[in-house]
C-alpha cells in the first residue's frame, strides 16, 4: 500500500469516526497499521478513537506503538498521559504529561514567533 493510500485510509477513518461509524473507522485504521506498521498517524488516530470510546487498553497499545515510532512527538505524549490518567496510574500519566510539557517548551524555543501573546 502506498503512502498516499495509507493517508487516504486515515482520512477516511477520521471521517467515519466523525459520522459515528466507529467500527468502520477502527477497521480502516487497522488495515493501515497492518499494511504499514510504521504509520505513526494511523497508530495515533487508533489510540485517540479507542480513547474516546473508552477502550483504554486498546488505546494504550496503539499509543505505545505510535510513541515507539516518534517518542519526541508532543501529541502522542499527551495522549499517553490522558490514557494513563484514565487507567488510574497518576505517576505514569504525570511522566508523559511532563514530557509533553518539555517538548512544548522546546518547540517554543525553536519557534518563538508561535508563542501565544508574542508581538
Amino acid at each position: 500500500m502506498s503512502p498516499e493510500e495509507i493517508q487516504t485510509l486515515i482520512e477516511d477513518a477520521t471521517f467515519d469516526y466523525t459520522m459515528g461509524e466507529h467500527d468502520a473507522a477502527l477497521a480502516k485504521l487497522q488495515r493501515a497499521t497492518v499494511a504499514e506498521p510504521a504509520a505513526f498517524e494511523a497508530w495515533h488516530a487508533l489510540a485517540e478513537i479507542n480513547f474516546s470510546l473508552r477502550r483504554f487498553d486498546a488505546a494504550l497499545v496503539a499509543a505505545d506503538r505510535a510513541h515507539a515510532l516518534h517518542p519526541e512527538d508532543l501529541f502522542i505524549n499527551t495522549t499517553l498521559s490522558r490514557i494513563w490518567m484514565e487507567k488510574g496510574d497518576k505517576a505514569t500519566a504525570e511522566k508523559y504529561g511532563a514530557q509533553a510539557k518539555i517538548l512544548s517548551w522546546k518547540d517554543q524555543l525553536k519557534n518563538p514567533e508561535t508563542k501565544s501573546g508574542s508581538l
